[in-house]
């Protein structure tokens, strides 16, 4: 694309604000594509226990989202060379069209394999999706405005994180669980019309031949991320070996299809791409076990251990607005370690109550300072990643984020499942892990500002 194209032109010369004229189409389709994700991600996990009952499937209970973390990696790393070298118009048709094929295998479904199957289908088009959004949305909005797009972005989550899993079930109480994903699969016609029309108009790629052999490691990678989760389900020695499988056959891949010093923490970009990964697997581990410490430990309710969820989803948000607001380049340098620094404080705080005589109170404010800690790091790191990527290479770089996330988040979830012990349901051992990754984060932070302000 010309660098001389409306799209990159400086920020002083555009309309300020994200729906300004040129790029409203492409922010309101990208708030409705981002909606639409998040609700199928909350609501299928909700109306899975039924879908298993419903098809005599609960042995692919695992697998079923297992599938569809796995092919995410296909999706992203074909995404990432898609926009970089067809234009991100491309990457969201193939996304968008995968997706639905998805969501209709797994609402027409009459056996569990085939939902399966589907729900694999719909970790291809979501991977595919995400990377898209980052590189097409990101060429239309000019560089000044990049945080607050990602603030919006995620804002995007805040409303169907409140609703979805209220909608779910009555969705399956009302309609059967079937209505799940059909509802969504209504919504993908909609979204696409608004979203489409904008990525063409931001130009193809340099129209270079794609790297076949990049798919081959994406492969190994998927590989190795689903051996991680099937790891996160077994017990004992055969646990053991099948994480260590597993992780060897995802770091391999990552050594690849990372940048170069990613694994190293290399200052610069290499290290904006490690931090996204360190991050997200402290907030999935720690959400992940965070219902069980409520309920099991505490003696909450499901719906008490849904609102402490819901509240860190509302700090994320709140932190990434407030981020947003932040233009100085020194206070934003600063403010990178710093959310990473809370978000470890946050899971200290969480862990508190259960080393000391500390209300359990203290559990739903510190997953709120989790919140809020990430909320603030999380999009700079987006906005960073963008700044520091030639636009030839946007589409490959942020790919390599969004792996990064996907990889280290099994990883950090298979491990999870091997800290924890059914028989004493203890789940500090996981939280003290989340603790380590959120404060390697914050040590790690400065190395990611590579010399120049952001």
């Amino acid at each position: 694309m010309n660098l001389s194209d409306p799209v990159d032109a400086p920020a002083a010369a555009a309309p300020t604000g994200l729906f300004a004229p040129g790029r409203r189409a492409a922010c309101l389709g990208a708030v409705a594509l981002i909606s639409m994700l998040a609700f199928e991600s909350i609501a299928v996990a909700t109306a899975m226990p039924a879908v298993a009952e419903a098809l005599h499937g609960l042995r692919y209970y695992a697998l079923a989202f297992g599938a569809t973390l796995a092919t995410s990696v296909l999706g992203m790393t074909a995404a990432g060379q898609l926009c970089d070298k067809r234009g991100p118009y491309r990457a969201a048709l193939a996304g968008l069209a995968a997706f639905l094929a998805g969501l209709l295998l797994a609402g027409f479904a009459t056996a569990m394999p085939a939902l399966v199957l589907g729900r694999a289908l719909q970790g291809l088009g979501s991977g595919m999706l995400g990377v898209t959004l980052y590189v097409g949305v990101g060429r239309v909005v000019p560089q000044a405005l990049h945080p607050k797009m990602f603030a919006m972005f995620a804002g995007a989550w805040v409303v169907p994180g409140l609703v979805g899993p209220a909608l779910a079930a009555f969705l399956v109480q009302a309609l059967g669980w079937r209505s799940v994903f059909l509802t969504v699969a209504l919504a993908v016609p909609v979204a696409a019309l608004m979203i489409l029309p904008a990525l063409r108009r931001v130009g193809s790629g340099s129209g270079q031949a794609l790297r076949w052999g990049a798919m081959r490691w994406a492969l190994l990678a998927s590989a190795g991320a689903l051996t991680l989760h099937g790891a996160s389900q077994l017990t004992g020695m055969r646990a053991a070996l099948l994480f260590a499988a597993g992780f060897v056959a995802a770091g391999i891949a990552a050594r690849v299809l990372l940048p170069a010093g990613t694994l190293r923490a290399a200052r610069g970009l290499p290290t904006v791409i490690l931090l996204r990964g360190l991050i997200a697997a402290t907030f999935a581990s720690a959400e992940a076990f965070l219902p069980l410490l409520l309920t099991q430990g505490f003696g909450w309710s499901l719906t008490q251990a849904g609102i402490a969820l819901s509240a860190g989803a509302v700090t994320w948000s709140i932190g990434s607005a407030l981020q947003a607001r932040v233009q100085s380049a020194a206070a934003r340098r600063r403010l990178l370690p710093c959310g990473f620094g809370l978000a470890a404080l946050g899971v200290l705080v969480v862990i508190a109550p259960l080393l000391f005589a500390l209300p359990s109170l203290v559990v739903f404010i510190g997953w709120s300072v989790v919140g809020l800690g990430i909320g603030l790091s999380f999009p700079m790191l987006s906005v960073l990643l963008l700044k520091l990527s030639p636009p030839a290479s946007q589409g490959s770089n942020t790919s390599s984020l969004q792996l990064s996330d996907a990889l280290t988040s099994s990883a950090a979830l298979a491990l999870a499942g091997l800290l924890f012990n059914p028989a004493t349901r203890q789940v500090l051992p996981v939280l003290l892990m989340a603790l380590a990754l959120a404060t390697a984060a914050a040590l790690l932070a400065p190395r990611a500002q590579a010399g120049e302000p952001y």
